[in-house]
């Protein structure tokens, strides 16, 4: 049997961001995995665009691999006090695709932010902006990952037992749900 494909989406794009980090250390500990980190530098939503030029294939290659993940992890930083605009408008654009590649697909959520609580309003709001999709979004544990560029060592590891821990047992409820 082929390892299940894990898919990230990074609500940073950011190439060294914390969420980044938090996605590939949740596919490490999801192992073994084939895990696949989506590209969310897409164009703004705009219906005059949708309608002259038709979906960007950039918006249909990750409303595809939505479609073939067997499981998706979201990692968000909190901005203002909610989720990235950056993965707000992914969201967004997925929903003008074709079929519904998030029905029934297992999700983890998880944060890493800067502030004290580690991003556990965008991690909320997150979570209602997902309910029209009606994915099976886990509800813990809970990750949010506080001041979270001091949680990485050089190579990119948690370096909190508590975190690693809860991060794995996230990872290990995403396999159940999954059915792996």
């Amino acid at each position: 049997m082929s390892n299940p494909i894990l898919l990230g989406l990074s609500g940073s794009l950011r190439q060294n961001a914390t969420n980044r980090k938090l996605l590939r250390e949740a596919a490490r500990l999801f192992n073994p995995v084939s895990f696949v980190e989506a590209d969310l530098n897409l164009p703004l939503y705009d219906g005059d665009l949708e309608d002259g030029e038709g979906i960007p294939s950039a918006v249909q290659t990750l409303s595809d691999q939505i479609a073939q993940a067997d499981a998706v992890i979201i990692s968000t930083p909190e901005y203002n006090k909610g989720p990235s605009g950056v993965l707000k408008n992914a969201l967004d654009w997925v929903s003008r695709t074709r079929g519904k590649p998030w029905m029934d697909k297992p999700v983890a959520v998880m944060s890493a932010a800067a502030g004290r609580a580690g991003g556990e309003r965008a991690q909320m709001i997150l979570r209602a902006y997902m309910v029209p999709f009606q994915p099976r979004i886990l509800q813990g544990p809970e990750l949010h990952l506080a001041s979270s560029s001091n949680e990485f060592n050089e190579q990119g590891k948690l370096t909190s037992e508590h975190y690693e821990k809860t991060l794995h047992a996230l990872m290990q409820k995403l396999r159940v749900e999954a059915g792996f």
